[in-house]
């Protein structure tokens, strides 16, 4: 394309001397860092073993791209911080990622175009084999088992216990897309995916209309998720955490009859305040005397009215803050003898907003809420690519960042410092050969990862 303007910058210096920016620099990557995902999956084979559980129904000798290319181009994309598929116009271009991504000759082989990319996420196994353009399928059950392998493998020896928090969340929708409901306490058209995570593993993202109640589907996940545990790890005790959005009844039953130990908020009322309305009045007095917040904690055993079938043992947390009152109660199957309430609620309970970071990483790094489709499937898809770019992250913080600065930082912030890395690259016959700046400040944790990373 003929341009009347140089591509050209020219502006003095306070020196004196005069600046000249051009764009000749030649293959040039801003993501050098993404060699650390490529060790990671180097070492676990994520990405390859995401792409197995599509069925690819092309012909092949019509392939440009193969499915583990496109899977592998779409997850680390969105590693690196690019969330729309129309990003990879120009993203296919980037050498670095071709090779990354399985590309032969980085040089000559392009990765592929959105459109590509976009059939890959309207596809459906069903109809995959008769479809026209859209001849790729996912397996979404595999998907699920494929997240459960990856935690399993992750621990060399059975945990003594497996806490396992439950979430939901808003996802604001794009436009009339399929499922579009309006949540009253979002105050918008929103989807509500499900989150199960165990610690910093990710082992459950579904993605729900948001007609439905918080909690719906989630026995049904934890069946899965619990069998799948206990048939690797018999002896390990598994603890079920949530906030009181699910505290139902038939999630409490399913853990009772399971053998699952659960601590889960509970909804305040008159009933629940009458019961600790002395230790309430006591932190009041306590509260004008130091002018701290103050605290109290009682347990005690509590029923309702209908929804519950048995009684339970409740603790209250008894608090007055400057601003006034704030009761706040959880529910649990854990006795006093192994939980004492104060314990049971500031560390046991209270541990449970570590997994809202995650989801933050999920939603803000990791775009999860980037679920612009207008079908429901294909957002599914797209959760999943962004859930694997959490996985690949996790991977690299806890293996190649373990005892470092770095070793509890942000999604955001491993991208930030590590990957967004410029280089320029230049492919030859037998390498690739990637220049970064020898100024640049997180030189020796790029290589403490790297070292960390390498099979052993």
């Amino acid at each position: 394309m003929t341009e009347c303007t140089p591509a050209e910058i020219r502006s003095k210096s306070p020196g004196g001397r005069e600046f000249v920016a051009r764009f000749d620099g030649g293959e040039i990557t801003s993501d050098a860092g993404a060699l650390l995902l490529g060790a990671v999956e180097e070492r676990r084979g994520i990405l390859k073993r995401l792409a197995g559980c599509f069925s690819d129904h092309r012909s092949p000798s019509r392939i440009e791209h193969t499915v583990e290319e496109l899977v592998s181009q779409r997850v680390l994309s969105i590693a690196l911080g690019y969330e729309d598929v129309n990003d990879h116009d120009l993203l296919r271009l980037d050498p670095l990622l071709a090779a990354l991504s399985g590309k032969a000759d980085p040089k000559t082989q392009r990765l592929a175009a959105p459109a590509t990319i976009h059939r890959l996420e309207l596809s459906h196994p069903g109809l995959a084999a008769e479809d026209r353009y859209c001849r790729i399928g996912l397996d979404l059950g595999a998907v699920d088992e494929l997240l459960l392998d990856l935690f399993l493998e992750a621990h060399d020896e059975p945990p003594a216990e497996v806490v396992l928090d439950l979430d939901a969340t808003d996802d604001p929708i794009h436009g009339k897309q399929q499922g579009r409901f309006f949540h009253g306490y979002y105050n918008c058209y929103c989807y509500l995916p499900l989150y199960i995570f165990a610690g910093d593993h990710l082992l459950c993202s579904r993605l729900r209309t948001s007609d439905k109640d918080g909690a719906a589907g989630s026995v049904e996940e934890l069946e899965r998720i619990v069998s799948r545990i206990r048939a690797a790890w018999p002896k390990t005790r598994i603890v079920v955490r949530a906030d009181s959005g699910f505290c139902r009844e038939w999630l409490m039953a399913w853990s009772e009859g399971e053998g699952v130990e659960y601590v889960l908020g509970v909804a305040k009322n008159e009933r629940l305040k009458a019961a600790i309305e002395s230790e309430l009045e006591e932190a009041r007095r306590i509260n004008e005397r130091t002018g701290e917040p103050a605290r109290l904690f009682k347990s005690f055993s509590y029923r309702t009215l209908n929804s519950w079938s048995r009684s339970r043992r409740v603790v209250g947390k008894a608090e007055h803050l400057e601003r006034g009152p704030n009761p706040r109660f959880v529910v649990t199957s854990f006795s006093e003898e192994e939980w004492e309430a104060r314990a049971l609620y500031e560390e046991l309970y209270c541990a449970r907003g570590e997994m809202e970071n995650r989801i933050k990483e999920q939603q803000l790094d990791l775009f999860a809420d980037r679920t612009s489709s207008c079908v429901m499937r294909a957002n599914q898809v797209r959760l999943y690519f962004s859930s694997f770019a959490y996985v690949l992250l996790n991977e690299l913080r806890r293996i190649g960042l373990a005892g470092t600065e770095m070793a509890r930082a942000q999604c955001g912030t491993i991208r930030l410092k590590l990957l967004k890395i410029g280089a320029r690259v230049r492919v030859t016959v037998r390498k690739i050969w990637v220049a970064m700046s020898e100024s640049w400040p997180h030189r020796q944790l790029l290589l403490h990862a790297w070292h960390r990373l390498r099979p052993t």
